[in-house]
């Protein structure tokens, strides 16, 4: 029963883990590496096909699905495990990332041609995609498929995307049965539209992810719906304050899953009446059009959560509204930006690395009336995480930008648990695992959780390096240093001091102006006079008070 690291080891994305017990071989995930992950993985792959027997697919995700096609290329012919709803959305996406491949070869050949080069092949085709979408089996949740006489699986609902997965494999050996849990993408609680994850309860093995491992998502603790209502609100406000300063609302948005969970809560803007006026809401992406499609065709119980389920029973379509366009020509994308009138324009790549978004920053990224909002994961060498660590200018089609528009980002919507979400995810298992490896997440940030989960939860936790190779039953996996751990705890006591200077400055600031007031004061005006020296008590008060802790806390 051995494991090997492929992708997604100390990184976000290029998932691929390969599973080998009794002469059979399961791939769990076989993603495309994206941002810099690309340079540390490759998009080759680092095996040969005739190694795998079977490819376990936990869901749709370019990051996690991307490579199959190549592996098809390559001579693969054995089965390609997923959901119903997951084969849907992967005929599409692996349809567009297809295109994305041979559109970005063609446009190299022609660069190399006039220097004389050879042309670049496409890592692969539409034929591909086609070709590996063939093998694909489309399995329920729960349900038993045997893949060798000593190796089994079954799914769970992750509640990271429309059919996302977690899985079980089980393995037979000389002491009985072993199991090993991919966890996948965990999926956030109280996400708009989707159920919740759910849980498996025993596992002697666990790889599971860490996105979000080394941060929350600053919900507080409220009932579902009132989280749902909190999010809409404060995406109408962010629409609101784009349009009446007279620009546009620029979302950059993954095509499938995120832009419907927007759709949705612009649905329940419209639905609470929280605008007094029509919302112009475009969807400019083909392939996001194409999901929502999928999506609006799978309003089942399966899926879909109690609120979402509820606007179902009364006739109500979640994600469609009369005021949304959806646009797949590109003259009519482009006509977008000669617009006069405010709008919302969703369009992908979520993290602004290729697709139509480039063009629409282009256009509003320098007006400082629209504005930009993210609403998922931006990972390091993106633009879309250049945009939000504050640039002040960008390369777009070889033309720089100012960065005049406002940025925003919008709370909650991540698809993905936070730190107490995963740490929930893995409080589930009645028993804790003989060893938790910790993947899917930034080189530091899977480091940091491994080392929490070790010290604070009691876990043999290990966040394993790209193409680390482990036999599970010979028990010799080890255990995570805390080099990262001690990093980021410097880090976070550098960042408190930085805003307890900044807080200092302010202080005194404050003091400087009331001396000020003080001296140029009225004494004839008793009520002024009355009203500035409550203020001056107050903040003795406040400071009189924290001395006091601070001193208590000392003894």
């Amino acid at each position: 029963m051995e494991i090997t690291f492929f992708g997604a080891a100390r990184t976000v994305t290029g998932s691929s883990f390969l599973l080998e017990h009794q002469g059979f071989s399961v791939l769990v995930d076989l993603g495309l590496p994206q941002g810099s992950d690309e340079k540390k993985i490759g998009e080759e792959l680092p095996f040969a096909p005739s190694m795998v027997d079977a490819v376990i697919l936990t869901h749709a995700h370019i990051d996690h699905s991307g490579r199959l096609p190549l592996l098809a290329r390559l001579g693969y012919t054995g089965p390609i495990y997923s959901t119903a709803a997951t084969l849907s959305l992967s005929s599409i996406m692996l349809e567009d990332s297809a295109h994305i491949q041979e559109s970005e070869a063609e446009w190299k050949t022609r660069k190399r041609k006039r220097h004389g080069e050879d042309a670049v092949e496409p890592l692969y085709t539409g034929e591909d995609a086609d070709l590996a979408l063939s093998l694909f089996r489309s399995i329920e949740y729960g349900e038993r498929v045997d893949l060798s006489p000593s190796m089994w699986f079954e799914f769970k609902d992750a509640g990271h995307l429309l059919g996302s997965a977690s899985v079980r494999i089980h393995c037979m050996t000389e002491d009985g049965e072993k199991s090993i849990v991919f966890s996948g993408d965990i999926g956030n609680i109280d996400q708009p539209m989707i159920k919740d994850p759910d849980y498996f309860h025993e596992a002697d093995f666990v790889v599971m992810e860490s996105t979000y491992g080394d941060r929350l998502h600053n919900q507080e603790d409220r009932e579902e719906k009132d989280i749902l209502l909190a999010r809409a609100e404060r995406l109408a406000s962010i629409t609101d304050d784009a349009f009446r300063r007279g620009g546009n609302l620029v979302i950059p948005s993954f095509a499938v899953g995120r832009t419907q969970e927007i759709l949705y809560l612009y649905r329940i803007i419209m639905d609470r009446k929280l605008l007094d006026y029509e919302i112009p809401v475009f969807v400019d992406s083909p392939l996001s059009v194409k999901a929502t499609r999928i999506f609006s065709s799978c309003l089942r119980d399966d899926y879909f959560d109690a609120e979402a389920r509820s606007m179902i029973e009364r006739g109500i379509n979640p994600i469609l509204f009369p005021s949304l366009v959806t646009i797949t020509d590109v003259n009519d994308s482009k006509a977008l930006n000669d617009r006069k009138e405010s709008a919302v324009i969703i369009s992908s790549s979520g993290m602004c690395e290729a697709g139509r978004i480039r063009h629409h920053l282009k256009h509003n990224l320098w007006r400082p009336e629209s504005t930009v909002l993210f609403v998922g994961y931006q990972a390091e060498g993106t633009l879309g995480r250049s945009l939000i660590d504050g640039t002040d200018h960008v390369t777009l089609f070889g033309e720089q930008i100012s960065v005049n528009a406002k940025i925003e980002i919008l709370e909650g919507t991540s698809g993905h648990a936070d730190q107490k979400g995963l740490e929930r995810w893995l409080g589930e298992f009645k028993e804790k695992p003989e060893a938790v490896f910790v993947v899917h997440g930034e080189d530091n940030v899977s480091q940091y959780f491994a080392s929490r989960l070790k010290n604070g939860n009691g876990y043999h936790a290990y966040a394993p390096k790209l193409f680390e190779h482990f036999d599970l039953l010979s028990g010799s996996i080890p255990l995570q240093n805390d080099t990262a751990l001690r990093e980021k705890t410097a880090s976070d006591l550098r960042s408190s001091f930085e805003i307890l200077e900044s807080s200092r400055s302010k202080l005194e600031d404050i003091v400087l102006r009331m001396e000020k007031a003080a001296s140029g004061i009225d004494l004839a005006n008793e009520k002024k006079a009355r009203k500035l020296s409550d203020a001056i008590r107050r903040l003795s008060s406040d400071v009189d008070f924290l001395v006091s802790k601070w001193n208590n806390d000392a003894k």
